[in-house]
């Protein structure tokens, strides 16, 4: 077999692997868009029944009136956004002073940060909400917001060793010329890491976006739930009526915010990668 041969039967096989891989990803989020305008009767139906009959839409009506929905979606864009757009620039400060400022015992003090990740969070969770609960911040979104927005350090982390492959002669000549330090910042450092800030931006959105535990521990009234709480209470209340296309419904519009950010930033993605992969 020549080496032409070779290459396209290998190809192929790739190919054919990463479609199946394809298919194994999206056949649950087509499943949950089919159940969600099927009939309760057709959920549980064999030979399954992918694409109803009659599509039915009335459960995202309902959904609306079924639990606090609307104010879930609020909670928790009001906590990813300002988690991730203020905790975004806090964290790039921090990986632009250890990559590039002269600071004592920098290294230090990174691997110390970088430790701290080892520490389980179920280990923190008693003394976080006995303290926050001093300071009277229970059932309230402020034990999950102020906290990350100090930054993040997978997100320090990241950034700072994209920031180590660029020349140190770029800062030091904007030094030269005048330039503070929030101003190379602003000016050189960022336009340089805008493809890593969004890629792990958009993976920090969807962190927060479905954390439960965190909430679920801080938060008790129905009008500050998150919405992965919500769709939680949905869960226990209507599974029991067998009501699947209401969850799977609610879970459809919960899924929405995350497809936004990705297709807002799906450039910077691609580009993060493929710069990576040329550094790499």
């Amino acid at each position: 077999m020549s080496q032409v041969k070779r290459k396209k039967v290998a190809d192929s096989l790739i190919f054919v692997a990463l479609s199946a891989g394809a298919v194994f990803m999206i056949a649950p989020l087509l499943w949950m868009l089919s159940t969600s305008v099927k009939q309760k009767s057709d959920v549980f139906a064999l030979p399954p029944v992918w694409i109803p009959s009659e599509f039915d839409f009335s459960k995202y009506l309902e959904i609306w009136q079924a639990g606090p929905l609307l104010s879930g979606i609020q909670n928790s864009l009001i906590i990813s956004l300002s988690v991730t757009i203020v905790g975004s620039f806090t964290s790039s400060l921090a990986a632009f002073a250890f990559a590039k400022l002269r600071l004592k015992n920098k290294n230090a003090i990174f691997l110390l940060l970088l430790s701290a990740m080892m520490i389980p969070y179920p280990s923190l969770m008693i003394p976080q909400f006995s303290m926050f609960a001093s300071a009277g911040w229970v059932d309230t979104l402020l034990p999950l917001i102020i906290p990350p927005i100090f930054g993040n350090i997978v997100m320090v982390f990241f950034l700072r060793q994209y920031l180590i492959n660029v020349p140190n002669a770029v800062i030091e000549a904007a030094k030269i010329d005048g330039t503070s330090f929030f101003g190379i910042f602003y000016r050189i450092i960022v336009p340089l890491i805008k493809p890593a800030i969004a890629a792990q931006f958009i993976l920090w959105f969807m962190a927060v976006w479905n954390d439960y535990l965190a909430p679920i521990i801080y938060l008790n009234s129905p009008e500050k739930l998150t919405i992965q709480l919500v769709i939680a209470n949905f869960n226990a209340t209507y599974a029991i009526q067998t009501d699947y296309p209401l969850i799977m419904a609610a879970s459809i519009i919960a899924l929405l915010p995350m497809l936004i950010i990705f297709l807002i930033f799906q450039k910077q993605i691609i580009e993060s990668i493929a710069i990576s992969g040329v550094k790499g």
